[in-house]
């Protein structure tokens, strides 16, 4: 039976990705009180990364930084009674979990440790329909973590959970939820949501960033997660940055497309979402409803595709354009074999009349790829050096010949939930499987919704920045990239609503003008979400654009001037 005590649980996270501050666990556990600390370790290149160290060693696969930090942290957690949830198991969960075992002996540490997999399908990809693909992982839920700490693990390590089920697992368990709880579940996913990429929900990649205290060391969030599934999401006191109602919009809007937000326990409505300033660095987060969870599972999806390799000329003063077409033409002409695939870019950073060198300059770059590692390594790159003394004036290079380094590409795939073996160790050793949801069926696919109609009047407008009112939060799925825009006045959501449509979005963003774009409305939060399809190509780790994870896509929509009315920015101005 759930618990209605009404008491809250404190769920910090101290890692957003493999490569995050070091030190974040031990600052979390010295910050003050915590009932669990999580960290998310996985992205879809995490996985390339980590299949490709299996391929070197079956023993590897997991992150190993989690082991570095538990080597210098576990007592801690231990004493100060806080358990560890984490998904740095990545393709070898069993292989950290008995990494941590001989590290708690080595450091006499009574620590209960456990570990859930069954996400790994990779030997049954072909079987499955799914290729032949250097990693398979399914998403799996919450509830295997529930079942090791309901077990009284003090560590559980996982291999490719949800982000969000690391809040799910501790808070299912703690409050006795089953699948039937579907609000209290999609609370705990937004909860989840918010706190799992760590300083991003504290003033990290904020587009007010200048608005915000003490922004130099940044602290890590903390969900107090309710019998209900409500959650307040905070800060230790004293860490740097803040958690205010936009800083917590900004992460909810961060790599979502529709309303309905897809998960394997269930599915969260985003446009139920309620937020409150509660008090300073407390901003609660309530009404979140859920349905049911999609039958299938999804699958995240790794294949090697070949060797890429580049090289980036710079191209300085006068002629900027015939010198890059000089270079295109002679380097074409002179490599030994063509690759399947050549990209050229130009970058055209220069500056008339510049006063330094750098000013100057534009760079030309050249992406190469092919699945023979020989037609695009040293070959390739030392045609282009060949040509230093017998092509453009000024001919430099940014980097020496190199033999090029084999790329992946991401694509995700669905199964039926059934078919994925959800399992966890328990810290006895005794192996229990987790059925799907039973709740689970068709989920109804989010349409598109017009803009609001134009009100009768806003008066005069001015050309300015959609960033003088917006804020904006982009980030990558796949070869997809979406952009959350948002305004902090409810007053003015009305106007970013008519105003700021796909027409729109694709003239002030010329690059995804060819593109697939789907616009979503979040009136709750503000705030309107665009997918763009394919702008990413074939994942993070094969594409070649400036910008490969959409990270500063949103930065670059803010900057372009749009009609703002001219009352708005002066209301903006007094409430500042």
């Amino acid at each position: 039976m759930a618990d209605t005590t009404g008491r809250m649980i404190r769920i910090g996270n101290a890692s957003g990705f493999y490569g995050d501050r070091f030190a974040a666990v031990r600052e979390m556990l010295d910050g003050g009180d915590l009932d669990y600390l999580t960290g998310d370790y996985l992205a879809e290149l995490t996985m390339l990364i980590l299949g490709r160290d299996r391929m070197k060693d079956p023993k590897s696969g997991y992150a190993k930084t989690f082991l570095r930090q538990m080597e210098d942290c576990l007592g801690l957690a231990i004493d100060k009674g806080v358990r560890i949830v984490a998904n740095a198991g990545g393709l070898n969960p069993h292989g950290l979990a008995v990494a941590l075992r001989e590290l708690a002996d080595s450091l006499g540490v009574d620590a209960a440790i456990a570990f859930v997999d069954g996400d790994d399908l990779t030997d049954r990809a072909a079987d499955l329909g799914l290729g032949n693909p250097l990693t398979a992982n399914a998403y799996l839920g919450g509830f295997g973590i529930k079942a090791a700490l309901d077990a009284g693990a003090d560590v559980v390590v996982t291999g490719r959970v949800t982000d969000a089920s690391l809040t799910v697992g501790p808070a299912a368990s703690e409050f006795g939820w089953g699948y039937q709880d579907l609000d209290a579940l999609a609370g705990a996913v937004v909860a989840g949501h918010i706190i799992e990429c760590g300083a991003q929900a504290t003033g990290g990649n904020y587009s007010f960033f200048t608005e915000l205290p003490r922004m130099g060391h940044l602290g890590f969030p903390i969900a107090e997660v309710g019998p209900d599934g409500s959650s307040v999401i905070t800060k230790h006191p004293g860490t740097g940055g803040a958690v205010t109602v936009g800083t917590v919009t900004a992460q909810l809007l961060y790599e979502v497309s529709g309303p309905r937000y897809l998960g394997p326990d269930v599915t969260t409505r985003l446009d139920t979402i309620a937020l409150s300033q509660e008090a300073d660095d407390r901003v609660r987060v309530s009404g979140v409803r859920g349905e049911a969870p999609p039958a299938t599972t999804k699958v995240s999806l790794n294949h090697l595709a070949g060797v890429r390799n580049e090289i980036t000329l710079i191209l300085t003063g006068l002629d900027i354009d015939a010198k890059a077409e000089l270079f295109r033409e002679q380097f074409t002409a002179a490599l030994p074999t063509q690759p399947a695939e050549m990209d050229w870019d130009l970058s055209r950073l220069d500056r008339t009349d510049a006063t330094t060198e750098e000013q100057a300059s534009a760079l030309l770059r050249c992406v190469v790829r092919d699945p023979d590692a020989k037609k695009v390594g040293r070959p390739f790159s030392a045609a282009a050096v060949e040509l230093a003394l017998a092509s453009y004036p000024g001919f430099t290079m940014t980097a020496p010949p190199g033999n090029g380094a084999p790329y992946g590409v991401f694509e995700p795939g669905y199964v039926a939930a059934e078919v994925v073996d959800h399992r966890v160790a328990l810290p006895s050793g005794v192996v229990e499987r987790i059925a799907p949801s039973p709740l689970r069926g068709d989920v109804s696919v989010d349409a598109q919704e017009p803009p609001a109609q134009l009100p009768p009047d806003w008066g005069p407008t001015a050309s300015l920045p959609l960033g003088t009112l917006a804020g904006a939060r982009s980030g990558d799925k796949g070869g997809n990239a979406n952009i959350g825009v948002w305004v902090r006045d409810p007053a003015h959501f009305a106007w970013l609503d008519h105003t700021l449509d796909v027409d729109l979005l694709k003239q002030l963003l010329p690059e995804v003008a060819e593109l697939t774009v789907r616009r979503y409305r979040l009136p709750n939060l503000n705030a309107v979400n665009f997918v763009i399809e394919g702008v990413l190509g074939r994942g993070v780790a094969e594409n070649v654009r400036f910008d490969p994870q959409a990270k500063g896509m949103g930065e670059w929509l803010r900057s372009r001037p749009v009609p703002i009315p001219v009352a708005f920015t002066q209301q903006s101005q007094e409430n500042q």
